[in-house]
C-alpha cells in the first residue's frame, strides 16, 4: 500500500472522529442505546433481585419507547469503552462510546475499500475513497448510536465480499461469509435487511456463485448465533421473553405503524434519499448510469447494483421511509461510481470528451466536499438540548454560592430530543469520587401533561430547560436562550433577521452565540449582507424566583 492509498485509508476513521466532535450531541432516535449504554456502564448487570435493581435505574422501564430494541450493540459498547472510560474519565463517556462505534464503522469501510483495490486496481479504491469521504451522511452518522448503524458495519462487510473474486471456491466462501454477517444484521439489529439478505441470496444463486447446499447451513447456524444472543440478552434486560427484531417486524410491517411518523411517496429513495447520501451529484446522474451501460465495467459493477438495488425497491413498499434505513447500500453505489470515475479518469488524454468528463469529476469531488462541509456545519447547530444542558450544568457549576449543594432541573420534550442524555446529566457516575464542592444535579423529564399543568409540580424545582418558557408555571426568569438551525437565511443590507427579532433581549448561549458574531463579522464585511444559517430560539434556560427573589447560583 502506497502512502497515499494509507493516507486515504486513515482519512476515513479521521473525518469520522471530525464529524463526531464537531456535532457531539445526539437525537432522540439514538437515544435508546446512548441511555442503555450509560446503563450498563453505570449499574452493571446485577444477579439478585433483578427486576426491582433494572426497573428502578434503567431507563428504558420509564421511556421504552415505541417497540422494545436489542441491548446487544449497547453491552457490545460499554464492554469495549469501559477500560478506555476508566484510563480517561466518565465525563468523556458519551464521546468515547460514539467513538468505538464510529470506528467500527470504520474498519468496515476501509475493508470494503482493500477489497475495491484488491478486486478492481488502486486507482479505482482511489476514486471509491475521494467519493465515500466527500459524502456527508455516512461519515456524520457512523457514530450515531441508531440500530441502523450497528448493521451497517455488518452490511458492509458483507457487500464487501460480494465484489467479484476470480477463484471459485473463494468466491463461495466469502458469499457464505456475506450471508453470515447479512443474518446476523437482520435478526439482531434490522429486521428489514432480511430483504437485503435475499436479494443478495437469490442474486448469487441465479449466477451459481454459490448453491442451496452452501446457503442453507451458513444461514442456520448464524441464524442460531443471532437467536442464542439477542435472545437471552434482551430478556434479561427488558426482564421477559423476548425478540426484539420480530416485534420490531411486527410492528412496522405486519401493523404498519410506522405509517404514523410519515409517509413517502413509493419513489422516494429513488428520487431524493440517494442522491442525498452520496451526495456527489454525478454518481447517480452520470457514473452510476455509465457503469452499467459501459461493457467495460457492467460486469464488475452488477454484484454490487443488483442486490442492492432490489434491496431498495422492494423495501419502497414501506410506506414510511427515511434515508438512513437504506445507508447500506452506500458503499456498494460508491464503488460502482468509482468504476465509471476510474474507467473515465484513465481516458483522459485519449480525447477530448474523457478529459472534460475527467475535469467535471474533479470538480464535482471539490464541490461533494463543500456541500459536505456545509451540511456538518448546519447539522452540529440542531442539537440545541445538548448545548442548553451542557450551559446550565457550566453556568451553575461555576458561578454558584458556596452553600449551594443540589439543584433540581426540569427539562422538557425538545431538551430530550436533542441531546439531553444521561452521559450529559451524569458526568460523574455514582460511587466514583466527585471534584470538590460539586454540586448535585437531580433532573426530571416528566412529559405528562396533565402533571405539567399542575402548579405545585413546578415548586420543586430550581431550573428549567424549556421551548416554550409560558409552560413552567410560577415565577421564573429567563437567564439564557439557545438556538438552533432553522434553514438558510439570506440578509439584505439594512435588514434584521427573524432570529435576531424573536430572541430580543434574552442572552444567547452556545453556537447560536458563535454564528451572531460570524454573522455580524460577515455583515460588517459585505456591507450588511449575509447568507448563512438561519437561528431560532429553541430552549429557553430558566431560573426560579422564590418570594420575589432570584436564587442566585448563577452571577449576576
Amino acid at each position: 500500500m502506497g502512502a497515499l492509498d494509507l493516507l486515504l485509508s486513515l482519512a476515513i476513521p479521521a473525518l469520522i472522529v471530525i464529524h463526531l466532535l464537531v456535532a457531539p450531541y445526539t437525537k432522540v432516535e439514538e437515544s435508546f442505546n446512548m441511555q442503555a449504554t450509560h446503563d450498563i456502564l453505570v449499574y452493571g448487570t446485577p444477579t439478585k433481585d433483578i427486576y426491582h435493581r433494572l426497573s428502578s435505574r434503567y431507563d428504558h422501564f420509564d421511556f421504552p419507547g415505541a417497540v422494545p430494541r436489542t441491548f446487544v450493540g449497547s453491552v457490545m459498547l460499554a464492554g469495549i469503552s469501559q477500560p478506555i472510560i476508566a484510563l480517561v474519565g466518565f465525563q468523556y463517556a458519551q464521546l468515547i462510546v460514539r467513538g468505538v462505534l464510529g470506528l467500527f464503522n470504520a474498519g468496515a469501510l476501509i475493508l470494503f475499500k482493500s477489497n475495491v483495490e484488491r478486486a478492481f486496481g488502486r486507482s479505482t479504491a482511489r476514486w471509491y475513497a475521494l467519493l465515500q469521504l466527500s459524502q456527508f451522511h455516512v461519515l456524520f452518522y457512523a457514530s450515531r448510536t441508531l440500530p441502523n448503524m450497528f448493521a451497517f458495519g455488518l452490511t458492509t462487510m458483507a457487500f464487501s465480499q460480494l465484489i467479484p473474486h476470480p477463484d471459485e471456491k473463494t468466491r463461495t466462501w466469502r458469499y457464505r461469509l456475506a450471508i453470515a454477517n447479512l443474518t446476523i444484521a437482520a435478526a439482531v439489529f434490522r429486521s428489514e435487511l432480511a430483504i437485503l439478505l435475499v436479494t443478495v441470496t437469490l442474486y448469487g444463486l441465479s449466477l451459481s456463485h454459490i448453491s442451496f447446499s452452501r446457503v442453507i447451513p451458513t444461514f442456520i447456524v448464524f441464524f442460531a448465533i443471532s437467536l442464542l444472543s439477542t435472545i437471552p440478552i434482551d430478556s434479561y434486560f427488558w426482564q421477559k421473553p423476548l425478540w426484539p427484531e420480530l416485534w420490531g417486524f411486527y410492528y412496522n410491517a405486519i401493523l404498519g405503524s410506522s405509517s404514523e411518523w410519515g409517509i413517502s411517496p413509493w419513489h422516494y429513495y429513488f428520487t431524493s434519499a440517494i442522491p442525498k447520501i452520496l451526495t456527489n451529484p454525478l454518481s447517480t446522474t452520470a457514473l452510476i448510469p455509465y457503469a452499467l451501460w459501459n461493457a467495460g465495467t457492467r460486469k464488475q459493477v452488477q454484484p454490487l447494483l443488483i442486490p442492492s438495488m432490489l434491496f431498495v425497491a422492494i423495501y419502497s413498499l414501506q410506506p414510511h421511509k427515511e434515508a438512513r434505513f437504506i445507508f447500506y447500500v452506500a458503499p456498494p453505489l460508491t464503488a460502482a461510481a468509482a468504476l465509471a470515475a476510474n474507467y473515465v479518469f484513465t481516458r483522459r488524454s485519449k480525447s477530448a470528451v474523457f478529459l472534460l468528463a475527467s475535469v467535471a469529476l474533479a470538480g464535482s469531488v471539490l464541490v461533494s466536499f463543500g456541500i459536505s462541509v456545509a451540511m456538518l456545519a448546519m447539522s452540529s447547530l440542531n442539537y440545541p438540548g445538548g448545548e442548553a444542558l451542557a450551559e446550565l450544568r457550566s453556568l451553575v457549576t461555576a458561578s454558584s454560592s458556596p452553600d449551594l449543594q443540589t439543584v433540581v432541573v426540569h427539562t422538557d420534550v425538545l431538551s430530550c430530543m436533542t441531546g439531553v442524555t444521561l452521559f450529559g446529566q451524569h458526568p460523574y457516575p455514582p460511587n466514583d469520587p466527585r471534584p470538590a464542592n460539586e454540586i448535585t444535579f437531580n433532573w426530571d423529564k416528566t412529559e405528562d401533561e396533565s402533571t405539567l399543568r399542575n402548579p405545585e409540580f413546578w415548586e420543586r424545582f430550581d431550573y428549567v430547560l424549556a421551548e416554550d418558557p409560558a409552560k413552567a408555571i410560577g415565577p421564573w426568569e429567563t437567564i439564557g436562550v439557545v438556538e438552533g438551525v432553522a434553514g438558510v437565511e439570506l440578509v439584505k443590507p439594512g435588514a434584521q433577521s427573524r432570529g435576531d427579532i424573536e430572541s430580543g433581549q434574552d442572552k444567547i448561549f452556545g453556537r447560536g452565540a458563535l454564528v451572531r458574531r460570524l454573522k455580524e463579522a460577515a455583515r460588517a464585511l459585505t456591507g450588511g449582507w449575509w447568507i448563512g444559517p438561519k437561528m431560532e430560539p429553541k430552549i429557553h434556560i430558566l431560573r426560579k424566583v422564590r418570594e420575589g427573589k432570584v436564587r442566585r447560583a448563577v452571577a449576576e
